[in-house]
């Protein structure tokens, strides 16, 4: 058994567990992290976010583990979280840095407003990039789904998204077809699964389906491919308000190889100590 120290974060009720790892603290073990994240035994969250040493060009890193215990690749509103956390433990100082999550660098701005901002890097559409299964590149995918045709756009945020178009967020299948287009064949890296309504040229309103973890109240890495993909069909401007079950984030992406740019609140609920 191993007694971790623990901070309480969420951006716009996407809940998370922070450890500061800088200094030698371990990473949980998977079955470690399923302990912690059991909501009625243990702390909840949707994601478990070591902070690590950086590298030569960043400040910090970060390593992301969904409630069952599955690594993730990013994480849009835990680098805001992560971001707050890093300057509140004293390992970081300046404003604006960078962090180093999975195969990339993102530069993240601490604003006097209690918003962050970070930059999610450049949406991919290439369906081996993603990684999705089809012959060519395509704005629309039609996906059998046990017998039923959905239509979806397929990107990579730096990890993969399916963003099926809806009519009404209320009556959206989210728990029918989540968990299906979640673990699809298509995505063979499974995927994370939103459920957009393309309300105005300047606003989406937003349900995700997160991977490894089922629906949250907010994905920042989802609001990102919600606008990516909207944004090439012609459906949203360079700049849109994405709203999701937990608040709003302002996306911005000014199309092409540029990369999209994230804007929302980061809170610190509390911080305690837990033993498994």
């Amino acid at each position: 058994m191993s007694r971790f120290e623990f901070a309480k974060m969420q951006g716009l009720g996407n809940d998370f567990v922070m450890l500061d790892c800088m200094s030698g603290q371990p990473v949980p073990s998977e079955q470690q992290i399923r302990a912690i994240a059991d909501r009625k035994l243990g702390v909840g969250f949707d994601q478990l976010i070591c902070l690590q040493p950086g590298r030569p060009d960043t400040a910090v890193s970060m390593s992301i583990y969904n409630a069952d215990g599955s690594a993730a690749e990013q994480c849009g509103n835990g680098v805001r979280c992560l971001a707050l956390f890093a300057q509140r433990m004293g390992h970081v100082a300046a404003p604006e840095f960078g962090v180093f999550s999975s195969d990339r660098v993102i530069q993240v701005r601490v604003g006097d407003d209690g918003n962050v901002s970070a930059n999610m890097g450049v949406p991919l559409f290439e369906p081996d990039a993603i990684p999705f299964q089809a012959e060519a590149l395509r704005d629309w995918y039609d996906v059998d789904v046990g017998g039923e045709m959905v239509r979806l756009g397929a990107v990579s945020m730096g990890n993969p998204h399916a963003v099926v178009p809806v009519q009404s967020l209320l009556e959206a299948p989210v728990d029918r077809l989540g968990p299906k287009l979640e673990s699809h064949i298509r995505f063979p890296q499974r995927a994370n699964v939103g459920f957009a309504r393309f309300a105005s040229y300047n606003e989406v309103d937003l349900r995700v389906f997160e991977r490894g973890v089922g629906e949250t109240r907010a994905c920042g890495t989802g609001a990102c491919a919600a606008v990516a993909v909207g944004q090439r069909q012609g459906l949203l401007a360079n700049r849109a308000k994405v709203n999701l079950l937990g608040g709003s984030l302002d996306i911005e992406w000014k199309g092409g190889q540029t990369p999209v740019w994230m804007t929302g609140p980061a809170t610190w609920v509390y911080e305690g100590k837990i033993e498994v």
